[in-house]
């Protein structure tokens, strides 16, 4: 039987990595971010990391296992489908795969005691999914460097 997302990407020796790659990720997409929606983002960011010392890394990696069992469904059906770029895959799904996404920090929203942490979240949680979905083929080359 294949791993799952979840068995492959929260290995010891890949978490870190993968945890590292992620931050990498949402900091390269934040950069190219422009415009009133872009300038919100980066705020919210600004926040969480200037307000939250450490908030910021330690979240993703609690996210990690929750958005690799989201993007199971998602893994399963691209290698059922003999597909070569998973990147490419979510890209062509993109309101299905940022709600999925979004679903993971939706649900750490709810739980967050850290109220400015929460007002960030809110701040950008409207425009979130347009904001994600440029991301989706650099999150799927991340899952897929993993996956194999």
């Amino acid at each position: 039987m294949a791993a799952t997302l979840h068995e492959m990407l929260l290995t010891p020796d890949a978490k870190p990595r993968v945890v590292a790659d992620v931050q990498s990720l949402v900091e390269q997409e934040l950069a190219g971010k422009g415009g009133i929606s872009g300038t919100a983002v980066k705020v919210a960011y600004k926040a969480v990391t200037a307000f939250a010392p450490g908030y910021y890394a330690d979240t993703i990696e609690s996210m990690i296992p929750d958005m690799a069992d989201k993007l199971q469904p998602f893994w399963a059906d691209f290698t059922a489908s003999g597909g070569a770029d998973f990147g490419d895959y979510l890209a062509k799904r993109p309101e299905e795969a940022c709600e999925a996404m979004l679903a993971v920090t939706d649900n750490m929203a709810s739980v967050s005691q850290r109220p400015a942490i929460i007002k960030a979240y809110k701040a950008v949680r409207g425009g979130a999914a347009k904001n994600m979905e440029p991301a989706l083929p650099g999150l799927g080359a991340l899952v897929q460097k993993y996956a194999f």
